[in-house]
């Protein structure tokens, strides 16, 4: 018995040890599809004044376009976790591939800003959203040890594209203009279809045998996708507070992506110095994410108190950004772009690292999901209302001012975590599978559509008196 007890505990430490297996093929893969998806969006500035010139719109009109497109792939992410915890991750993944370049080869032939917003924004930015949260939350199931340092390098990409993507966007966008250039990242997106298929199917068990015919009610069908999209967590305290943290700082967090290409160009920077600002942020970012990934698996700190000290100082740097650049002076603006972009890398690989800590990590999926969907309106506000001050303003320094203090109160909310100022993480919540929840939800669907003398029956056979007669 001591035998077969050790073996057992070998495979799963096996299963989610600090090598993390076949979870290291899955970083790869999301390294590859975190720079199609986020390396990308955060890219498009180089087109923002592009699109400003063709259809002669507001800076806050055409920011709809990429705010459309982030909402749209924070919205449907439960969508996405809920096909996960009911199918296949791997199809999910694929078919979020496959869409996502659908919506940038539609969006190049677009005569009119609704057809970008209908096309990059709904269409492409669906298809995000069914790859971001099953590649997440399936890289965290495959680590546990060195989960943050594995988020860390897999969204390093996201910098590494950043630095990458925005002098060859510009030169795509001059060499085949706009059009061209959206209808190459079109097929560069395809990419992210292999990338899904490295995602190995997972194993589940068998379907009840014979369930009556009544519990394919509505009722039994809406509390079945209410288990898929653990929706139980709304009711839980540090899971809402955590949701309204990281809801706040993602109204300003990507506004410099949008923007900075924007405003360094209305300051008297030339295209190429306006792009490789945006590119020397890229760079730094790989660095923030690797190291702060790194440092937090040694353990010295809290990683929620590792998050709330990033996301204090990415604030501030944003903040910072007009005002670096108010004296004409290029090296300044590049050196807090380059603290800005290392403070945010940091911020990102311990933002979903926190989460298996406060809802377990077989609630991963679902939580991650409900998280993208109650922040798409953070991410939908963000952008347009920068635009929005740029065009009342006339330049860009509220547009930043106000963004930054977002991250700011954003850290404050997440102070007001249970335990927050212990040394110690509280113990994380008991694991569920959702075998088990599925087993439940059957046996309670069966006993209401049971009928009465059934329930007597058993009641009789369990009564202890009735078993002492026997």
């Amino acid at each position: 018995m001591t035998n077969i007890k050790s073996k057992s505990q070998s495979r799963s430490d096996d299963a989610e040890g600090p090598d993390g297996g076949w979870g290291w093929v899955l970083v790869v893969a999301m390294f590859v599809s975190s720079s199609l998806v986020f390396g990308l969006m955060r890219s498009l500035g180089i087109f923002f004044v592009e699109f400003v010139q063709y259809f002669e719109e507001s800076a806050q009109a055409i920011s709809w376009i990429s705010s459309t497109g982030l909402a749209a792939q924070q919205f449907f992410s439960p969508l996405a976790a809920a096909l996960c915890n009911a199918y296949n991750p791997r199809v999910v993944v694929m078919t979020g591939g496959f869409l996502a370049g659908l919506g940038l080869t539609l969006a190049s032939q677009s005569t009119c800003l609704v057809h970008l917003y209908l096309t990059m924004g709904v269409i492409s930015g669906f298809g995000w959203g069914m790859v971001f949260t099953p590649m997440v939350a399936t890289v965290m199931a495959n680590f546990t040890r060195r989960r943050a340092l594995a988020l860390g390098l897999g969204f390093s990409s996201i910098g590494l594209s950043s630095f990458a993507f925005n002098p060859l966007f510009q030169l795509l966008v001059e060499t085949y203009a706009w059009r061209g250039a959206l209808l190459i990242l079109g097929g560069l997106s395809l990419n992210i279809v292999p990338c899904g298929a490295l995602i190995r199917p997972q194993r589940r068990s068998k379907a009840p045998a014979k369930v009556d015919s009544e519990t394919k009610s509505c009722a039994s069908i809406l509390r079945r996708i209410a288990s898929y999209l653990e929706l139980s967590l709304l009711t839980e305290r540090p899971y809402l507070t955590y949701t309204l943290g990281v809801t706040l700082f993602n109204v300003g967090y990507f506004v410099p992506y949008f923007h900075l290409v924007a405003h360094s160009r209305q300051v008297g920077f030339s295209e190429y110095q306006a792009a490789f600002v945006m590119s020397a942020a890229g760079a730094s970012d790989i660095l923030g994410r690797i190291v702060s990934g790194w440092f937090s698996d040694l353990g010295h700190f809290r990683v929620v108190h590792l998050l709330t000290l990033w996301t204090g100082l990415a604030g501030v740097f944003i903040m910072l950004l007009p005002v670096s650049s108010m004296s004409g002076s290029y090296t300044a603006l590049m050196v807090i772009s380059l603290l800005y972009g290392f403070c945010s890398g940091a911020l990102t690989s311990v933002v979903f690292a926190v989460l298996p800590m406060i809802v377990g990590v077989e609630r991963t999926m679902g939580a991650l999901g409900l998280l993208q969907l109650i922040e798409s309106g953070a991410g939908l506000l963000g952008t347009p209302l920068s635009g929005f001050l740029k065009d009342v303003t006339g330049n860009y320094i509220a547009s930043f001012m106000v963004a930054g203090s977002f991250l700011l109160l954003g850290m404050l909310t997440m102070t007001t975590l249970p335990r927050f100022f212990s040394c110690t993480d509280p113990a994380p919540p008991q694991r569920r599978s959702l075998d088990a929840k599925e087993k439940v939800l059957d046996l309670e669907l069966e006993q209401m559509n049971s009928s009465p003398s059934d329930k007597k029956h058993t009641v009789e056979s369990n009564d202890p008196a009735n078993s002492k007669l026997c």
